[in-house]
């Protein structure tokens, strides 16, 4: 199965890349190198938030419920609208508190800066969100199924995301992010995803 990343990417193509590039003022080599770091660290995110029960039940609720997959079919026009309003609310529910840490990583790892790597996170977390939705739709997955799809996508991903991602969660500074991830998995995607 095609991982969440490789799905995103396939379907960004050329045009979705020369979108960023003009949203951002970027080149586009530049676009893809960050779009390359910024798509592990969202499905990184999302795996990690899924690790536990709640958070993977509330994701599995809400992409069953919201998102399709038929915003990946109209990705670069998506990207070309500017508008990272969604984006920026599912940023905050899947770093919550560390969406600022995200940016800051993933600007320290692609050369953007701080400000254009939150404004790429924004763009590309709705099209992670459709590309489960699609995963999820086709393959008729549970939320132990849409969790291990992260998880392996994630792992595909390589240990350079991990640790980064490790750095963004851990607040208590002990060396692991589960114990604050346990603590964030229902609260943040419970609040974007539970209730309407």
């Amino acid at each position: 199965m095609a991982s969440v990343t490789d799905l995103v990417s396939s379907q960004l193509g050329p045009e979705g890349i020369q979108a960023i590039s003009d949203r951002l003022g970027i080149d586009p080599a530049t676009a893809q190198q960050a779009v390359a770091g910024a798509l592990p660290l969202l499905t990184g995110a999302l795996a990690r938030n899924a690790s536990q029960p709640e958070g993977a039940a509330a994701l599995h609720n809400a992409v069953s419920r919201d998102h399709d997959g038929s915003l990946l079919d109209q990705a670069a026009g998506f990207l070309g609208m500017g508008d990272t309003g969604p984006g920026a609310a599912i940023l905050g529910h899947i770093f919550g508190g560390s969406t600022h840490h995200a940016s800051t990583g993933l600007s320290q790892a692609t050369g953007l800066d701080a400000g254009k790597a939150g404004q790429l996170l924004a763009m590309l977390a709705p099209l992670v969100l459709s590309a489960l939705g699609r995963l999820n739709r086709q393959k008729g997955l549970d939320s132990g199924g849409l969790a291990d799809v992260l998880g392996s996508s994630h792992a595909q991903s390589g240990g350079g995301i991990g640790g980064m991602l490790t750095q963004i969660f851990d607040r208590d500074g002990d060396g692991s992010a589960m114990d604050e991830i346990a603590g964030m998995g229902g609260d943040l995607l419970g609040g974007l995803f539970g209730k309407r």
